[in-house]
């Protein structure tokens, strides 16, 4: 069975939406709709990636709603639950920047230079993303740029913040 190469998770399918084969998607993108962009998915679905393509979505609420291709019953939905929507990386916009995937794995040192540990994944609060770093401890340090994120190397693969080990 085919999979994707790189893939980019961008969101997950989290719960049925009516009788007709909707699904309602928790989206990483930002806005939320851009996640409607790609007609095309991959849906790791109980380990597996599958290819699936978007018959329809749309905004609905403060949420997103789709239906895939040959989906049509509540049933037929049901398989996609829980299932992780995912994009080829060469497929998303290029620029200047980076995306929350680029900064797994990455080292965390201070600005002396000591190791915190590693990126394990970041997260959203009404305030400011924050950044989980695993080392000898689990940190948690705001995504505030200049104020603790003052470098970001994606070539060397680190991240210098402004922070106190102790914390």
């Amino acid at each position: 069975m085919a999979e994707p190469i790189n893939p980019v998770v961008l969101g997950e399918v989290s719960a049925h939406y009516g009788v007709r084969g909707w699904v309602k998607v928790f989206s990483h993108t930002r806005p939320l709709e851009n996640i409607l962009d790609y007609t095309s998915w991959w849906l790791r679905v109980r380990g597996n990636w599958q290819k699936i393509e978007l018959a329809e979505g749309r905004v609905h609420g403060k949420g997103i709603v789709v239906r895939f291709d040959n989906t049509n019953s509540r049933e037929q939905a049901e398989a996609y639950l829980k299932a992780e929507i995912a994009v080829e990386r060469d497929e998303l916009p290029k620029g200047d920047g980076y995306y929350w995937s680029d900064l797994i794995g990455l080292r965390v040192e201070t600005l002396d230079g000591e190791l915190l540990g590693k990126v394990d994944h970041l997260f959203e609060t009404g305030a400011n993303d924050v950044v989980v770093v695993r080392g000898d401890r689990e940190r948690l340090i705001p995504w505030v740029r200049d104020q603790f994120i003052k470098d970001i190397d994606l070539d060397g693969g680190v991240i210098r913040v402004d922070w106190d080990p102790s914390f």
